[in-house]
C-alpha cells in the first residue's frame, strides 16, 4: 500500500484534529506497541507509517459516521462523557485512539486474551490516560454483569466476525437508544440481510452503512450503524462459543 499523503492531512480528512499532546500519546503508544510486540504477537503491522494508517487512522476514521448530516442528530456526541465500550479491542484499536483523540469520552477496553490486557493497562499507565479500564474476559460473561450489560451508550468492535455473531456479543452491553458501531471492509450487503434476523431478536436495526476510502489510501472502510430499539432479552449473549458457530 502507498501512502499519498501525511498523517495530519490524512486527519485533517476526515476532521480530527490532535494537540501536541495527543500527538505525543499517538507516540508512546506506537513505541510501546512495537516494543511489546517483539515478544508477544499484537499486531503484524510494525512499520510506522503503517500503524499510523492502518491502526491509528482508521480507528478515528468513525468520525465521519458523527459528522454525517444524515446520522449527526441521532448519535451522542464525541466531545461528551458519553461510555464506550470497545469488544475484541485486541492491541487497543479502535478504543485507544479515540481516547486519545477525544478525551472526555469513557472508555472499556474488553478482550480475551490476559497478556493483551497487560499491554493495555502499561499504555493507559505510560500514556496517561484516564476514565478508561481494560479488563480480561469473554464477551458472553461480562454481558451478564450488573456494572456492564445495557449501560453503554456506544459500543464499537474492529473483530473480524460475521455481524451476526459480532450483534450477539455486542448489543447485551449498549443501552436502549444506544448504538452498535462495526468497523467492516470489502462488500457486505450479503451480511447486512443476513444479520436483519439477529438484529431483530437482539432489539435492533441497522440504520445506515458509511462507506468511505481511508485519506491517502485505496483501503476501503464500512461503518455499519445499528440502534438499540429494545431492550436485549437476557437468554442473550448464548454461552461461549454459539455466537460463531451458530449464529442467531
Amino acid at each position: 500500500m502507498e501512502i499519498s499523503m501525511n498523517f495530519t492531512d490524512a486527519l485533517n480528512e476526515i476532521n480530527v484534529e490532535l494537540d501536541d499532546s495527543m500527538e505525543e500519546a499517538l507516540q508512546k503508544y506506537y513505541e510501546l506497541l512495537v516494543e511489546w510486540n517483539k515478544v508477544m504477537n499484537l499486531t503484524a503491522i510494525t512499520e510506522k507509517d503503517d500503524v499510523y494508517v492502518k491502526h491509528f487512522l482508521d480507528s478515528l476514521a468513525v468520525k465521519t459516521v458523527f459528522d454525517d448530516k444524515e446520522y449527526a442528530k441521532m448519535l451522542p456526541d464525541t466531545n461528551t462523557a458519553i461510555k464506550v465500550i470497545d469488544i475484541g479491542t485486541g492491541a487497543g484499536f479502535p478504543g485507544i485512539p479515540l481516547k486519545i483523540a477525544f478525551p472526555s469520552v469513557k472508555v472499556t477496553l474488553l478482550d480475551s486474551l490476559n497478556k493483551r490486557i497487560k499491554f493495555l493497562n502499561e499504555v493507559i499507565s505510560t500514556v496517561g490516560l484516564n476514565d478508561i479500564e481494560a479488563i480480561h474476559g469473554r464477551a458472553e460473561d461480562y454481558a451478564r454483569e450488573p456494572d456492564y450489560r445495557e449501560s453503554y451508550d456506544l459500543c464499537v468492535s474492529r473483530a473480524v466476525a460475521t455481524l451476526s455473531t459480532l450483534a450477539e456479543y455486542c448489543l447485551p452491553y449498549v443501552k436502549t437508544g444506544g448504538y452498535f458501531i462495526s468497523y467492516k471492509s470489502g462488500d457486505i450487503d450479503d451480511e447486512l440481510k443476513t444479520a436483519t434476523h439477529a438484529l431483530k431478536l437482539l432489539g435492533a436495526k441497522t440504520i445506515g452503512v458509511k462507506k468511505l476510502t481511508l485519506p491517502g489510501t485505496d483501503i476501503e472502510r464500512s461503518f455499519v450503524i445499528i440502534k438499540k430499539m429494545a431492550h436485549t432479552d437476557k437468554k442473550y449473549p448464548r454461552k461461549a462459543g454459539l455466537p460463531s458457530s451458530k449464529p442467531l
